[in-house]
């Protein structure tokens, strides 16, 4: 089993969200299909990015570094 960390954009006002999950393509229809809270006023979402990893504690790790202010701010500077 994989664990994934993926970034999906949103095709209302090009926000960034940074997530994780164990099965990709399920936690993609629930952002797409408004049921995760986080995300269900900026639909449709659209996949930019993932990364597969073997081990959940790498993905956790990942997901928090990506997620930090300074990082987010690099990652929307580098998507324009």
């Amino acid at each position: 089993m994989f664990h994934y960390v993926y970034i999906l954009r949103s095709s209302k006002n090009d926000d960034i969200y940074i997530g994780r999950s164990d099965n990709l393509k399920r936690r993609i229809k629930y952002h797409d299909d408004g049921f995760v809270s986080a995300t269900k006023s900026n639909r449709p979402w659209k996949l930019i990015y993932y990364e597969a990893y073997k081990n959940k504690k790498d993905a956790i790790m990942r997901e928090r570094q990506l997620k930090n202010h300074r990082a987010k701010l690099d990652l929307k500077a580098q998507l324009r």
